[in-house]
């Protein structure tokens, strides 16, 4: 029996509330089945406007279509960027969200690439916070959780403002429970290494702005449909970089080796994580440039591997490289991936402490 199911008219999660109340050991004791991801919403959301110069209070509210004018500037000149976290519920039933304030001052940074008003670190933080307290109930238990989604979008009602800012702007957060990506086992990927064009521009590719995976979306549904491969890894010029949705690391028994930070690429909450979590493991993290040729010389010895909020440290099985079909080592999950999205779990589901002070509690 699904802890959620879609109904309504905007596909809200409802019956939830019931279950969590009459069994929670119920629910503790088995792995629930849910709707593909991101397609079921709490019934609420919270929103704030910024008008005149400054932002108006929050307010919590029924899950609905937003009312825009139709010359937003949004709709015109592409003015949003947004944040993608979870919430874990534990076994004291408190609600814990991962690594809130490093999404917030990331969402901040994003919003300031792009000349949006720039939320208010407090009020994003009790948005985030207020929604999370109200829909408790609706937090199924690990390795399922609840995904939260903070958007913040130009609304200048104004088509003549492509060389201007937005100066009103609307931000919200909606609230979708998810279930655990690797119910089925974790598949190996396979990755088409496209080393002519970049994931999206130098300017703006650590923003986390819509535009970048759009711009991603044609090369990745190609590459799909001529090499029946999962994602693109961006290679522009040779530089190994990243996918449409995620960073890209490579893994041996002593090293990761990935990318060092710039302005080209997303700057994953989710990969500062599991080097964090490496080094205290022991592992030795290098942060180097390094290219196409590099990468298929470790390739038959080190693991690879996609990080990402959605399924954490995914396993990559096979590279596709002019036509042909490289293994990943033998071409299996390697035991360092797995081992290492293990040791973030623990932390993110009350299994192991939070030495690094990841983890906010909402208080009830």
């Amino acid at each position: 029996m699904p802890l959620r199911e879609k109904g309504g008219k905007y596909g809200l999660a409802n019956g939830g509330r019931l279950m969590a109340k009459l069994a929670p050991r119920f629910l503790i004791q088995i792995r629930i089945p849910m709707a593909q991801f991101g397609t079921v919403f709490c019934d609420h959301m919270t929103i704030a406007r910024f008008e005149n110069g400054s932002w108006g209070e929050a307010a919590m509210q029924p899950l609905a279509p937003l009312p825009l004018h139709p010359a937003s500037h949004v709709f015109h000149y592409a003015s949003t960027c947004f944040e993608g976290f979870k919430a874990y519920r534990w076994q004291d039933g408190k609600a814990r969200i991962f690594r809130l304030h490093d999404h917030v001052a990331r969402m901040q940074r994003s919003a300031k690439s792009l000349y949006l008003p720039i939320p208010d670190a407090d009020l994003l933080v009790g948005m985030v916070e207020d929604l999370v307290r109200k829909q408790i109930d609706d937090i199924p238990q690990p390795p399922s959780s609840l995904y939260l989604r903070p958007t913040l979008i130009g609304t200048l009602p104004n088509i003549g403002a492509a060389a201007a800012p937005s100066t009103e702007a609307t931000l919200f957060v909606l609230a979708s429970p998810v279930g655990d990506y690797f119910a089925g086992g974790a598949r190996p990927l396979k990755l088409l290494v496209a080393d002519t064009f970049a994931r999206s521009t130098e300017q703006l590719g650590s923003t986390k702005t819509g535009g970048n995976y759009a711009a991603a979306l044609g090369p990745t549904l190609d590459a799909k449909e001529k090499y029946g491969v999962d994602q693109v890894l961006f290679c522009p010029g040779g530089d190994v970089q990243e996918t449409g949705a995620a960073n890209f690391l490579l893994i041996s028994d002593e090293e990761i080796i990935t990318k060092p930070l710039n302005t080209s690429f997303l700057h994953g909450m989710t990969r500062a994580s599991i080097l964090t979590l490496a080094r205290d493991l022991g592992y030795r993290i290098s942060e180097r440039d390094f290219t196409v040729a590099e990468l298929f010389e470790w390739v038959p010895t080190y693991e690879a591997a996609l990080s990402g909020t959605a399924a954490t440290l995914t396993p990559v099985g096979t590279l596709v490289y002019n036509g042909e079909e490289i293994p990943v080592r033998d071409g299996n999950a390697g035991p360092n991936t797995d081992k290492l999205r293990k040791a973030l779990q623990a932390i993110q589901y009350g299994d192991a402490p939070d030495t690094h002070g990841w983890l906010t509690e909402v208080s009830l």
